[in-house]
């Protein structure tokens, strides 16, 4: 019997309760959103990205007839474990430039598409963490051995709450990630290298997120370099959870009993304005607002894979017009 998983933490065996959205579990193995969480249009365009890297990098030159020279190893060693190759092995292979045609170009290339699919492997992650958030929201008890309660509000800290923060941390922690990942993809878009005479260094390769600025689609509106109060709230999660800690001093999920059953659950975040926390001198977790991350959780990561797609599409529209492609 297919399982449905809410935002309030309460299964069913049936959709569309009361049309609230839920997760199901798709033919390929992931708890996928009722309403559009936008992974489907990130990997369409990164798969497009793909494509016109590969055509801006080869222009003139007859990539389809060149390709079939190239051994596949040629795109993994130093990036991938299926080419059981170490560093050295690495250098022999420059040492093949007079023999494979084009070969630092193609080297050159491969570095391009191995951030583009860094960025696919990303968000399947998220998606992934959040379904399994999900899981063990609506399906493992908070609390074993469970026990009946009195019909009230009741808090639990438990190795099952630990997973769940660190369900969220890791997703956050991830988005960053993304960000990190698509200045240093739009960096080199924008200045691809044209000189492989010698195998080139890739100018994104220490850039990160807030190297943003040295690009032409900096503060781009819809982008993931607007600046906003979205993208501020994700930069604000990401790095209290790495530099100050936890999200909560005491990490708990709340359960509200009616009728002596679970009518709902939560996990509050703390009070946030403008993308910042509310700070007051050494306090920065209040509380206040009750807001329950559990129910806005998916309305976040869709709107970071809007913003995802749209910054794809706008750096594949740049290098098409750059290059006459």
């Amino acid at each position: 019997m297919p399982i449905f998983l809410y935002l309030n933490g309460i299964p069913a065996d049936a959709p569309g309760r009361s049309g609230a959205p839920s997760f199901t579990f798709d033919p390929q193995g992931m708890w996928r959103f009722t309403n559009d969480d936008g992974l489907d249009g990130v990997e369409a365009a990164a798969v497009e990205l793909h494509r016109v890297f590969a055509r801006a990098i080869f222009k003139e030159h007859p990539y389809n007839e060149l390709l079939p020279f190239v051994p596949p190893f040629i795109a993994t060693l130093g990036h991938n474990s299926e080419a059981a190759g170490s560093k050295s092995d690495f250098g022999e292979v420059l040492s093949l430039a007079d023999r494979i045609p084009e070969l630092h170009r193609f080297l050159y290339l491969y570095d391009c598409q191995r951030l583009v699919s860094a960025i696919q492997e990303c968000a399947k992650e998220i998606i992934q963490v959040q379904g399994e958030f999900y899981w063990t929201f609506n399906l493992e008890p908070f609390f074993d051995p469970s026990m009946k309660h009195e019909d009230d509000l009741r808090y639990s800290t438990s190795p099952v709450v630990t997973k769940l923060f660190a369900f969220l941390s890791f997703m956050f922690i991830r988005m960053h990630s993304l960000l990190d990942y698509t200045v240093k993809v739009a960096m080199e878009a924008e200045r691809l290298q044209s000189n492989f005479a010698t195998y080139p260094r890739m100018l994104s390769a220490t850039a990160q997120y807030g190297d943003r600025k040295r690009l032409r689609l900096n503060k781009e509106s819809g982008t993931l370099f607007e600046d906003c109060t979205f993208l501020v709230t994700i930069e604000t999660l990401r790095n209290h959870i790495i530099h100050n800690g936890l999200l909560d001093d005491m990490p708990k999920a709340y359960e509200e009993i009616k009728g002596g059953a679970v009518a709902e659950k939560y996990i509050l975040m703390p009070d946030m304005t403008d993308g910042h926390f509310d700070k007051f001198r050494n306090r920065n977790l209040f509380y206040g607002r009750e807001d329950k991350i559990n129910q806005r959780l998916p309305t976040l990561v869709t709107e970071f894979f809007r913003r995802q797609e749209v910054t794809l599409l706008a750096i594949i529209e740049d290098l098409r017009r750059r290059h006459n492609l």
